[in-house]
């Protein structure tokens, strides 16, 4: 730590994502004294997420504690807080602790949520995908509808059709949708004794014309090929207009489900909010070349947060360009205290990336050379990418290990179901062959999976 004679400037950075931990982590063992705050202990490493939702990987594997990262960095503390108040003039801002944090510097790096357009109350029956507690969520739903159904169709014979709808046809829509198509096709298949989980049906409702809609055309087209492969539905120029427990209304038409999943749209952080600087629809800041808002040459937003135009174009909320603005955050604190000019935040665009299932993905590569990859050359650059830039090597080493038992060895990762057995939706039974509203459960009912028991 600084001694007691010298004086430092205190950075604060506000979230351990991408951009936070960049940002701390250019900054370690600089002459400042860095504070990072997040209302959670761990990094997670996003991109991954879908595949803990799926029960390919464990929460674990894809999340480092963040106090673990820096222990070795005597001039970065850690504080598992939530921000709840900035005051600009002042420079401080207040924890939900009831703590004052002051700064010289500010860095906001909070990301995004979920956006469900106005319609927050989808959310019970739709859950979206950006944290670890997401994704047990979504594994729990997905799993226990197997669970379910093997158990009614003992009971009585017949089970509610296996319809997963994903609402959503962006790179996390058409991840989640191969995953679960995947699950239930390979993995899965050999698990039960009364049903046959590769009948599942998993159903992508797109809004636009074309998944992957910011995705080159020809790396669309082979992504909606890739899933009907698979046996993925996708319904573009599907509007959704109503969620609840059991189905989707998409165009007018009910669309039954027993899981559904959101993937549509994102917000950003209300963080922003506190800050009263000009925001867009997303509740994005709006800033400057240097990623400052208006005004405020010492605060930097990055990341999801921040509403950066590069070109005319607004830079993508994704984890490449946060992890940059991260480092260029910090390289112009640094700047600031070697009294050199700032220099604009430049966005290098290296490609986007989506898996599409088992050994199979779409890659728009930009760096270090042009071209549109897909099927097994674009699903091996994706793997290849995912493990250099997972933080740790113990992560690193699970993943590449977990990764090699599944796809060569046909096995599935950690099918935990944790937390409650029941299902939004899922017909209650009663013990008599009929559901908790008194309807009798036919085999031969619209809906039912026919077969006979074993």
């Amino acid at each position: 730590m600084a001694n007691s004679s010298e004086i430092r400037p205190r950075v604060l950075i506000v979230g351990g994502g991408f951009a936070g931990i960049q940002a701390a982590m250019h900054l370690a063992g600089e002459p400042v004294e860095v504070t990072l705050v997040d209302r959670r202990n761990h990094h997670t490493f996003q991109p991954l997420l879908y595949q803990v939702a799926l029960a390919a990987l464990s929460p674990g594997d894809i999340a480092q504690p963040i106090r673990a990262l820096f222990r070795k960095e005597p001039n970065i503390d850690v504080l598992m807080d939530e921000v709840v108040a900035i005051d600009t003039a002042a420079k401080s801002v207040g924890l939900k602790s009831s703590a004052h944090l002051s700064y010289d510097y500010l860095i906001l790096a909070t990301g995004a949520t979920h956006s469900y357009f106005g319609h927050d109350e989808w959310a019970a029956s739709a859950p979206g995908l950006k944290t670890i507690e997401d994704a047990i969520e979504i594994r729990r739903r997905v799993l226990l509808a197997f669970e379910l159904a093997e158990r009614q169709k003992l009971e009585t014979g017949s089970h509610p059709a296996l319809n997963f709808v994903v609402v959503g046809g962006g790179p996390t829509g058409v991840e989640l949708a191969g995953a679960i198509s995947d699950i239930s096709r390979l993995y899965m298949q050999r698990d039960f004794r009364h049903i046959d989980p590769s009948k599942a049906h998993v159903i992508v409702v797109e809004g636009s014309p074309r998944l992957l809609a910011a995705y080159p055309e020809d790396l669309s087209r082979k992504a909606a090929e890739e899933l009907a492969r698979i046996g993925v539905e996708v319904r573009n120029n599907a509007h959704v207009t109503d969620i609840q427990p059991g189905f989707v209304v998409a165009n007018g038409e009910r669309i039954e489900s027993v899981v559904t999943l959101w993937a549509a749209g994102v917000q950003a952080s209300p963080l922003g909010k506190m800050l009263g600087a000009e925001m867009d629809k997303r509740g994005s800041i709006f800033v400057d070349e240097h990623l400052n808002p208006q005004g405020h040459p010492e605060i930097f937003v990055c990341g999801d947060l921040a509403h950066a135009v590069e070109n005319g174009k607004q830079i993508p909320g994704v984890a490449q360009p946060a992890m940059q603005m991260g480092t260029h955050a910090a390289k112009e604190i640094l700047a600031d205290l070697a009294k050199k000019p700032r220099t604009k935040f430049h966005y290098f665009d290296k490609g986007d990336m989506a898996t599409i299932g088992r050994h199979s993905a779409v890659a728009n590569v930009v760096w270090p050379f042009h071209a549109h990859l897909s099927g097994f050359p674009a699903w091996m650059a994706w793997l290849l990418v995912h493990i250099y830039f997972l933080i740790g090597f113990r992560n690193r080493a699970l993943v590449l290990l977990q990764w090699t038992w599944m796809y060569f060895g046909l096995s599935g990762g950690p099918r935990l179901i944790t937390g409650s057995q029941k299902l939004p939706g899922w017909p209650e039974l009663t013990g008599s062959g009929r559901a908790a509203n008194g309807a009798p459960l036919d085999v031969n009912s619209p809906g039912a999976v026919e077969g006979p028991l074993d």
